[in-house]
């Protein structure tokens, strides 16, 4: 007769393996899907005032027969109507130009962001950007 040492029932026993390496590996997955959403937010709304800003600049280039004071509005409300996605009060924006015809006009624009990852704000900010057109 041969002796063979008996190995616990709960050593041999593997079911649990799984749940647990799933228990490790789901947080770190999810935080890298949260943070994949976020980042694709923030540069959505980067597409969305850069976009924006190229409207108002259009609009303020063919608006100087308005006037300074009324092509300037008309170049901001031009932004805030392209940029309807984006919260109106949070959206800085100017307008500047001479107005005289072959002038440049510049439109910036300005939005606030943060990344927010379970709670934590990894990094924030402000998205801007600035878009030039001649004046006809």
């Amino acid at each position: 007769m041969t002796f063979k040492p008996q190995t616990p029932h709960i050593a041999r026993d593997e079911r649990g393996q799984a749940m647990v390496e799933f228990a490790f590996v789901v947080p770190i997955i999810l935080t890298l899907v949260l943070a994949i959403i976020q980042f694709g937010i923030a540069y959505n709304n980067y597409v969305t005032l850069t976009d924006a800003a190229r409207a108002g600049a259009r609009k303020a280039a063919v608006s100087r027969y308005l006037g300074s004071g009324s092509a300037t509005q008309a170049c901001k409300d031009a932004v805030t109507n392209s940029a309807s996605d984006l919260n109106a009060s949070d959206l800085q924006i100017s307008c500047t130009s001479s107005w005289a015809p072959a002038s440049d006009v510049e439109v910036n624009a300005t939005y606030p962001y943060d990344i927010n990852i379970l709670g934590v704000v990894v990094k924030s900010g402000r998205l801007s950007t600035t878009t030039t057109e001649r004046v006809e």
